[in-house]
């Protein structure tokens, strides 16, 4: 047992065959490793029990260092010896705080709770695609290398902000919707303690979208888009929107099996809100659909042809993202342009220069859906008609009592529709007769 370590002392002890320890009176010591490594410590009792505390490895922890550490340690222990209920054995605060470090290491991150909550929630969504899209493009960005639990409301204000300021107000609003669905996912499954979302309101109004294309404006882009850059199969989509009054997600899915003649049947799995819907396919419907058959390539036959609009990629069988019509559209309101080498070129302000490829003001391929339904009304048809081509829920007692399909009627209004439309696009006088719109009581 050494009298009192010295930094002289501890530089020349040599390693040995085995372990071997140098001690003062007092527990305060260095263990020389057989490989050279040499490791301050405190051996004390407490409750009969031999502790062993690791003060650090020399040199990197000086001799001044541990002995300092000793001290504050020792005298903890003799104030444990001594009664005191409020000191916590140093090796214990060593124990907790290693435990804490592991658990914190094992902790999500805000990539690994979007990957669970994509797989073990959103899965199960009709939404479940476009979460994905958006946690994605949104959240893994921004958070993904952070821990879950260190998302703090300062950080989702300052993230919606930042949406916001670039110019997309509703999608603001829509990251706070599903980033909140996420954590409350993460709560429920004891991932997270609590949710930082409490309290977070949303930056940007909710309006409800009023936009419906003007007679001027569907002529226009009747004519543009078959010249803008978007794919004759999103192209079809977009007008079949238009000219069905069918939401553009439903439009995407559209499948050969589907259609009968002249009436398109949406299954309740595919229906947003669940329920089977009937939809009277016009001839200009029935045009953009195009062929229910196709020859298979291997084998020559005439086979159905499937998904009425196929993703691009051959080797996946399915139909194109929900999402890709509205995407078509808004890069083709904001093309941009390029010079002769290919450069993106730059306003006055510096931001880039693009043009508008599709002729009119901003829009959605949702608002051609409202607008069907605009012109529809216009023309003298009742809201329950409408919201039947619509495949909009009966709401209150209708849909207790009313059961009627409503099949005539959406045939008659689709048709009605399909002419208007006609004698827009032709720039002819429209011979559609208005109907006498019935005021109900």
């Amino acid at each position: 047992m050494a009298d009192m370590l010295t930094d002289l002392f501890v530089k020349g002890l040599k390693p040995g065959e085995k372990e071997y320890t140098r001690r003062e009176k007092g527990g305060f010591g260095v263990r020389v490793h057989p490989g050279g490594r040499k490791t301050f410590f405190y051996l004390y009792r407490v409750d009969g029990h031999r502790r062993f505390l690791n003060l650090g490895d020399y040199p990197a922890t000086s001799l001044k260092a541990a002995r300092m550490e000793y001290e504050e340690a020792r005298a903890k222990i003799k104030a444990i010896k001594a009664g005191r209920n409020d000191i916590v054995d140093p090796l214990e605060v060593r124990k907790t705080k290693a435990a804490e470090r592991e658990e914190r290491r094992a902790a999500h991150t805000v990539k690994e709770l979007v990957k669970e909550y994509l797989e073990k929630h959103a899965v199960n969504k009709r939404s479940g695609k476009a979460d994905e899209r958006l946690l994605n493009v949104e959240i893994v960005p921004e958070w993904g290398h952070r821990k879950a639990e260190d998302i703090k409301k300062r950080d989702i204000i300052l993230l919606l902000e930042s949406i916001i300021e670039r110019g997309a107000p509703a999608m603001s609003n829509q990251v706070l919707k599903i980033t909140r669905k996420m954590f409350n996912f993460a709560v429920e499954r004891d991932i997270l303690p609590h949710s930082p979302f409490a309290g977070v309101k949303a930056l940007a109004p909710n309006k409800s979208r009023e936009r419906a294309l003007t007679e001027a404006e569907i002529k226009t882009l009747w004519a543009t888009i078959d010249n803008a850059a978007i794919s004759d199969d999103i192209r079809r989509a977009i007008k079949l929107v238009l000219v069905t009054g069918q939401r553009p997600g439903e439009i995407a899915g559209m499948h050969s099996a589907e259609i009968e003649g002249q009436w398109w049947t949406i299954p309740a799995g595919r229906a947003k809100n669940g329920m089977e819907h009937r939809v009277y396919l016009t001839a200009s419907a029935l045009e953009l659909i195009g062929p229910l058959t196709a020859i298979d390539e291997e084998t020559g036959e005439e086979v159905a042809k499937g998904n009425i609009f196929p993703c691009p990629h051959k080797k996946k069988n399915k139909p194109i993202e929900a999402h890709a019509l509205a995407v078509a559209v808004r890069r083709n309101l904001n093309w941009p342009l390029l010079d002769k080498g290919g450069k993106p070129l730059y306003d006055k302000e510096g931001n880039h220069a693009t043009e508008n490829r599709l002729g009119v003001d901003q829009f959605t391929p949702h608002d051609l859906r409202r607008t069907a339904a605009t012109f529809m009304a216009s023309m003298g048809f009742m809201d329950e008609v409408i919201d039947a081509v619509l495949s909009h829920k009966k709401q209150g007692i209708i849909k207790t009592y009313n059961r009627h399909k409503y099949d005539r009627e959406k045939q008659q209004a689709l048709e009605s529709w399909e002419r208007k439309l006609k004698a827009i696009t032709a720039s002819k006088e429209s011979n559609v007769i208005p109907m006498k719109r019935k005021v109900r009581n």
